[in-house]
């Protein structure tokens, strides 16, 4: 591929990227929380996604702004923060909330990139498709429920058309949407390898997002019975009323298992798992897919799930809520050129993903109005003094976090705060506590203030 683009000019151990290399591939991963070997999981088998963290930083505390899929998408892809009114639903529409905004793929491809959708990355492949992406955005024809097994297809529910909870057939990777997916990520990167201009290539995958389903090799890598389970399944102490999880898990059919019992929560963590070294699996082709074209060198890749997930903790199973694992995302970034083998445990949002993007890139963005901060100087130095705060929202709820605490606001007033160091589980809420009410009044100032507050005294805005 020839140059086509300025180089960039920061250094790491040497230049971030040299002459020519300026490719990204982004890759998107739904409901994917940091359950992962290079985050500490013991029991989520993720080898590549592993090795791809050894090649690049590991950001420890990355928040999605919006614990939802469609709304935290619309944010990242447009550098804006959702509010009252903005990016607030799971089907989403960025044209709708914010018409007419620059996007991220779109600022790319104004600069000479070729940019291209292939998967999950809006929640609806159609939205801003024609100013963001230089070709049709392409997702699999989804068959309905996309089930493989008969039984599995007769269990549909009439009120919803969904399924059981899991299914574990023994089918190729391709036999899945996912599998698809990096089919088709595969062959355009084998085309625009043969191309004399930088690519934007987005992929996103759907699972480990509900219903379970993923070939049974990736299945049997898992002893269910040895499986740990959570060991707060209840509510947080002092929790308000108003604190409630996902019931998008109880709409799926539970295959005779009684919901919620032990039987039950081993069953769906072995899904999750199981979703999540499939994906996995197939992060693992892309890379290879990379170095086969010998296009590795000149890639910047880009990993982040687009949310947490709770896994029967505090009796939750999915997001739609501000406690930590709902909010708390992976992120991970390799650079050729750039540090290898690094965490970072500075507080940085996924609505930095974009400046963040186009700063490495050495591009000015049009969108003059991005509510997020390039992180670009973390890469480089990890322990930078950063921002103050992330800031999320969720129904009727926005929260605030902090390097120890957690502090949620609710528009009834009720308030939770938790102690991230002495309490990293969430399972005490301190807002009522007397002894904590210096601490809870500076959080509540801190989300007043909003986030132009928090950022780091480097960064003017």
């Amino acid at each position: 591929m020839k140059n086509t683009l300025p180089l960039v000019s920061l250094f790491f151990s040497g230049l971030l990227w040299a002459e020519g290399e300026q490719n990204i591939l982004f890759i998107a991963i739904d409901d994917l929380r940091p359950e992962l070997g290079c985050y500490g999981g013991e029991e989520v088998l993720s080898p590549h996604i592993d090795q791809l963290a050894a090649t690049g930083t590991v950001f420890n505390r990355a928040y999605c702004q919006v614990a939802v899929c469609g709304a935290s998408r619309a944010s990242l892809m447009t550098g804006l923060r959702p509010t009252w009114k903005r990016f607030v639903k799971y089907n989403t529409i960025a044209d709708q909330d914010a018409p007419g905004v620059f996007t991220l793929p779109q600022e790319l491809k104004q600069k000479g990139y070729h940019c291209i959708s292939n998967g999950k990355i809006f929640h609806h492949k159609d939205d801003t498709a024609a100013r963001s992406w230089s070709e049709t955005p392409w997702k699999p024809e989804m068959k309905g429920s996309d089930y493989l097994h008969p039984k599995s297809k007769s269990m549909l529910l009439a009120k919803n058309k969904r399924g059981p909870v899991l299914e574990a057939p023994d089918v190729p990777d391709n036999a899945y949407p996912d599998g698809q997916i990096a089919d088709k990520t595969i062959a355009d990167l084998k085309r625009l390898a043969k191309q004399d201009k930088p690519f934007f290539m987005a992929c996103g995958f759907m699972k480990p997002h509900l219903p379970f389903y993923a070939p049974k090799k990736y299945w049997d890598l898992y002893d269910r019975a040895s499986l740990i389970l959570a060991d707060n399944q209840s509510l947080p102490k002092n929790a308000p009323e108003v604190l409630t999880g996902s019931r998008e898990i109880q709409s799926y059919h539970n295959r005779g298992m009684e919901y919620n019992q032990e039987e039950w929560h081993r069953a769906c963590l072995h899904g999750y798992y199981a979703c999540v070294s499939y994906i996995d699996a197939q992060v693992g082709r892309l890379i290879k897919a990379l170095e086969n074209l010998g296009l590795r060198k000149n890639t910047l890749i880009i990993l982040w799930g687009d949310h947490g997930w709770h896994l029967g903790e505090h009796a939750f199973w999915g997001k739609h809520n501000l406690m930590h694992l709902s909010s708390r995302s992976p992120l991970i970034l390799s650079i050729p050129g750039g540090r290898k083998n690094q965490t970072c445990d500075r507080l940085v949002e996924f609505v930095d993903i974009y400046p963040t993007l186009l700063d490495l890139a050495g591009i000015i963005p049009q969108n003059q109005g991005l509510e997020g901060t390039s992180f670009k100087i973390l890469l480089q130095r990890p322990r930078t003094l950063w921002k103050k705060a992330a800031f999320s929202h969720y129904g009727p709820a926005i929260s605030a976090v902090t390097p120890k605490f957690n502090y949620v606001q609710y528009k009834s007033g009720e308030k939770m705060l938790f102690d991230l160091i002495s309490d990293p589980d969430e399972n005490i809420n301190i807002a009522g506590d007397p002894k904590r009410k210096s601490t809870l009044n500076h959080h509540i100032k801190i989300l007043r203030n909003g986030w132009t507050d928090a950022l780091p005294p480097s960064v003017q805005k």
